[in-house]
């Protein structure tokens, strides 16, 4: 996986970071990174760019992260891009709700760039 364009979506800068640093630790090449603080920001952003994956958390003010996938489909340069869910939640119903809505994967909190890859690599990989 090469010369990623990456949305990651958190309403924490620190995480954010950790985020991407977790992808990189990974292995995957990052060729650019976009940020977002909640759903609202991340639809904003996308209207402007094309990234080739998102990594979202659920819980954000604003815009949650199942309102912000249930709202991508509206977005023309969102077609296709794989969603992973960034989630603290522990219940089952918001992964549910998460894959239901168009996220290919999630990744719980606190996780490691090992899990990142884990659950990463599949879906940039086109496998669901």
């Amino acid at each position: 996986m090469e010369n990623i364009r990456t949305l990651i979506v958190d309403d924490s800068s620190v995480m954010r970071k950790i985020v991407e640093r977790s992808l990189r630790q990974a292995g995957i090449s990052i060729a650019q990174v976009f940020e977002a603080g909640n759903g609202a920001e991340a639809l904003g952003t996308l209207q402007e760019n094309k990234v080739d994956l998102i990594l979202c958390d659920i819980n954000m003010p604003v815009m949650d992260g199942l309102e912000f996938v249930k709202q991508l489909s509206s977005v023309e340069n969102a077609k296709g891009v794989p969603i992973v869910m960034i989630t603290t939640e522990g219940s089952e119903g918001h992964v549910v709700q998460a894959l239901s809505a168009g996220a290919r994967g999630y990744i719980r909190k606190p996780f490691t760039p090992d899990q990142v890859k884990e659950h990463v690599i599949p879906v940039l990989a086109g496998k669901p």
